[in-house]
């Protein structure tokens, strides 16, 4: 897509050439050695796509497996909802301030080494969780596994823009995002009936053993990588990368948005246990983790992303991620626990769609140093949803589940805003040439 139909800025071409010569050798470009490159029905695709996707489900059942369990966490230590919500902030925070230096690794050293020993050290520290003693170590153990799973997202989403061919990459990142959210509602589905019957030890237990599973056969599955070249570890040329991705306009607009659609989805789905268990509702536990079932609509909108940025464009499918989770934000306040489950399916969509798309983005803008730059969205997208987790819960500790809803909207609104300065700036930069030619 063009500048003008996607909101990117001219300035793109500067930046590849800034990494060209920061971050060492690169994959192949497209030409004769792209056509080995995986295509949907082609060889080893569907291997890759179940590879990443259960890599997906154990990253994101492992990252939040406290989320719904916050309650009994509370009930356990004796702490409010702000307090319980550092276990899951905790993680996403470790994760955020990891991921660069383990996208670094990954250049280094390669996406699949990186991303296996990730997944192994994270489902170590897994098994450990059920054990804490205190909410101090119950918090410390979370964030040694959020910096473990920091090897994973950056590394998976370079890895697809090196071994998928360019048509096929929102596709691929997609499953990948879908994974995301399988293991996402798997995690807290499962947790809710777990500790319903045996408390929430065992069932970060079960979560753990789940993702023993699916890190075995994602090492088993995912196919060797051909078209990675293993890059510098000298800091000077991370920075240079680094700072190449950060000085792009677009780049910086595609990961504020990021960080703002998981603020709106980090506060909703950290706070929306105490809402659900009090009253007027006064749900179960195990009912209370059922209603993360709606996490297949998230499986659903990413996965369709793509269709989405070829019907609408990349903005267009921006615009409307944003208002479909802003709907549905607005349907939480109601008393009605239908329209509270219609607004969180909403809420979801929206939000799988939306990252799927800003991701997706990430890597087709970057065409050096593609690890480093899915590092800085994936970066600022846990920053937000640490950020999230947290704010949602002062808010709704001071204001209830309309403070956080209002949390939610302004981040809505930032998204909005950013898509609307990027269309103003393509245009720009699309009449540029024409005003140089006239003269």
């Amino acid at each position: 897509m063009s500048p003008a139909s996607t909101g990117a800025s001219t300035s793109v071409d500067a930046v590849s050439s800034v990494s060209s010569v920061s971050s060492g050798p690169s994959a192949p470009s497209c030409g004769v050695g792209s056509d080995s490159r995986m295509t949907p029905g082609g060889p080893g695709y569907r291997r890759m796509s179940f590879a990443l996707f259960l890599a997906g489900v154990a990253t994101f059942a492992l990252l939040y497996s406290t989320q719904a369990l916050l309650p009994l966490i509370s009930g356990e230590f004796g702490v409010a909802a702000s307090e319980a919500s550092w276990t899951v902030a905790a993680a996403t925070g470790g994760l955020a301030l990891f991921v660069l230096p383990m996208s670094a690794l990954s250049e280094r050293f390669g996406r699949r080494t990186v991303m296996t020993a990730s997944l192994a050290v994270a489902v170590t520290v897994g098994m450990l969780v059920p054990f804490a003693p205190s909410l101090g170590a119950l918090v410390m153990l979370r964030g040694v596994q959020g910096a473990a799973l920091a090897g994973l997202p950056a590394s998976a989403t370079a890895y697809l823009a090196e071994e998928v061919r360019p048509k096929a990459l929102v596709t691929a990142i997609g499953l990948f995002v879908a994974g995301n959210s399988v293991g996402g509602m798997s995690g807290r589905v499962i947790t809710g009936w777990v500790a319903q019957e045996w408390g929430w030890r065992i069932s970060v237990g079960v979560i753990g053993a789940l993702a023993v599973v699916c890190a075995v056969a994602f090492r088993l599955l995912l196919p060797a990588p051909k078209h990675f070249t293993a890059g510098s570890l000298r800091p000077r040329v991370l920075l240079g990368t680094v700072r190449g991705h950060l000085s792009d306009p677009l780049l910086r607009r595609l990961y504020a948005i990021g960080a703002l659609f998981m603020t709106v989805f980090g506060g909703v789905y950290t706070v929306i246990g105490y809402r659900l268990t009090a009253a007027p509702f006064g749900l179960p536990q195990g009912i209370v983790g059922s209603i993360f079932l709606v996490y297949l609509v998230g499986t659903v909108s990413a996965s369709t992303a793509g269709r989405l940025v070829g019907r609408f464009g990349r903005r267009g499918a921006l615009y409307l991620a944003g208002g479909t989770t802003a709907a549905g934000l607005l349907l939480t306040l109601t008393a009605s626990l239908v329209l509270v489950l219609l607004g969180l399916v909403l809420i979801t969509a929206g939000f799988f769609a939306g990252h799927a798309v800003a991701s997706s983005a990430v890597s087709k803008t970057a065409t050096r140093g593609r690890a480093q730059a899915s590092a800085l969205y994936q970066s600022a997208y846990y920053i937000g949803s640490s950020a999230g987790s947290t704010v949602g819960a002062l808010a709704f500790h001071s204001d209830g589940w309309s403070g956080t809803v209002g949390v939610g909207l302004l981040a809505v609104l930032g998204v909005v805003t950013i898509t609307v300065l990027g269309s103003r700036a393509a245009r720009v930069a699309a009449r540029g040439p024409r005003v140089a030619e006239a003269r």
